[in-house]
């Protein structure tokens, strides 16, 4: 796994889309990101998973755990990163949420967007296309600047 990050880049929101949830896991793994993941059943599963890759986790979302997302302002607000999908849980696949962008904005930090390239992989059928790469490809992951907190306030 290839990873870049741009000048200036620091504590913030990483935004990713949903369908790169696998290649973004692996990238931030025992790097202390806060992150939140659904309340669902699959979402069980993946916070165990997380929570053992060295993450810290809060459930809910950001449409229904408003609550848990304050907990990751908190988090900004201390200077950590936070992790979330832009999509949301259940999509449009590759539609911006809302709850990235007000986290940007109460906290004072910076939006990342995570942008990933991919080896050889396939596509799942599902709402948001999700993407399993093959074993011993490469994956390049770069971290984009996605929206500056000056720009989201009205």
């Amino acid at each position: 796994m290839r990873f870049s990050v741009p000048e200036g880049y620091g504590p913030g929101v990483l935004g990713l889309w949903h369908q790169d949830l696998l290649a973004s896991c692996a990238a931030f793994k025992d790097k202390d990101v806060h992150v939140l993941i659904s309340e669902s059943g699959d979402g069980e599963l993946f916070a165990k998973t997380t929570e053992r890759l060295g993450y810290r986790v809060s459930r809910g979302s950001d449409t229904h755990g408003s609550l848990n997302v304050r907990h990751l302002a908190k988090t900004l607000k201390e200077g950590g990163f936070v992790g979330m999908a832009l999509d949301g849980p259940k999509g449009p696949a590759l539609e911006v949420k809302p709850g990235s962008l007000w986290l940007s904005q109460v906290s004072g930090r910076p939006l990342w967007q995570i942008c990933v390239r991919y080896g050889l992989h396939f596509r799942l059928k599902t709402w948001d296309d999700f993407i399993v790469p093959l074993p011993l490809s490469t994956i390049d992951v770069q971290i984009k600047y996605f929206l500056e907190v000056n720009e989201n306030k009205p």
